[in-house]
């Protein structure tokens, strides 16, 4: 682990944070500038920086994350109206934590 990942820090509860959802894997908690009426963050415990750093034996953690998006959709009630599942890889791709996670944004009213 880095020292300086915010979101290893938050997995080690050195920063203070409402988790949603914890088990040995994973922690969900809300995005602090959201993009929408729902948007959370589901991150794995195990520090990997991105998705370009991941290896194959990894691959259960992927499938776990996508599998506890559907359940915190429909937890956070957007299973039926809709949501989106989002990765930012890299800088050029949006990301700014280098620990992969996964956006879980909806709730917009249509």
């Amino acid at each position: 682990m880095p020292s300086d990942c915010l979101f290893c820090k938050i997995v080690n509860r050195e920063i203070p944070t409402e988790f949603l959802y914890e088990d040995d894997d994973f922690v969900v908690f809300r995005d602090i500038n959201p993009a929408a009426p729902v948007h959370v963050l589901l991150v794995p415990k195990k520090h990997i920086r991105s998705i370009n750093d991941l290896q194959k034996e990894e691959g259960p953690i992927v499938s776990g994350l996508f599998m506890l998006a559907k359940d915190m959709a429909k937890e956070q009630g957007v299973n039926t109206s809709g949501y989106k599942l989002l990765f930012n890889v890299e800088k050029g791709g949006g990301q700014v934590i280098f620990h992969l996670h996964l956006h879980l944004i909806g709730g917009w009213k249509r």
